[in-house]
């Protein structure tokens, strides 16, 4: 099922510029050009105001909290969909802006904090937390994952490696 929505992903990736212009002959049609333009630029402002009042700061704090394998919790995953939807209004395009309006609805928010803790699964060098058990026992005999423990790797300088810095005085 996993290769299924990355198959997609190139043609998702192909199909929304062209979906984002479609909008814009749509909504210029409607509207004209000058309004147009106009609800462009309102939305890139907003964006730009939306994000610098939430700031880069909560995606670097979700990172290290990640990297210390503490589960991002529901008081970080709303201001980091804030930076999301601030990012999609600064995207040029009605699609994005309506994406981006979305984010920014409280049920909907709710809605994707349901889904995403479900699929959180942080392992860290003192044990497991968030998400359900996996049981490792399960894994496949092609699988590239190598679970090892400290003890178990290991590396030890190689003297004639050209990395270590050793040659620089010759």
């Amino acid at each position: 099922m996993t290769t299924m929505r990355f198959s997609i992903l190139p043609a998702f990736i192909l199909l929304l510029p062209l979906a984002e212009i479609a909008g814009f002959v749509v909504v210029g049609r409607a509207l004209g050009l000058a309004l147009t333009l106009a609800l462009v630029m309102l939305s890139f402002v907003a964006g730009v105001i939306l994000l610098r009042r939430q700031g880069i700061g909560i995606l670097r704090r979700m990172s290290s909290e990640g990297r210390n394998g503490v589960m991002p919790g529901r008081d970080l995953l709303q201001p980091a969909m804030n930076v999301i939807a601030s990012l999609l209004l600064i995207i040029p395009g009605f699609l994005s802006d309506i994406i981006a309006i979305l984010i920014l609805i409280p049920p909907v928010r709710d809605l994707v904090w349901r889904a995403v803790a479900r699929r959180f699964v942080v392992v860290n060098a003192t044990g497991y937390s968030g998400g359900p058990q996996p049981d490792f026992r399960d894994r496949k005999p092609n699988s590239k994952v190598v679970d090892l423990d400290e003890e178990d790797y290991h590396r030890e300088p190689k003297p004639n490696s050209p990395w270590s810095g050793k040659h620089l005085g010759d």
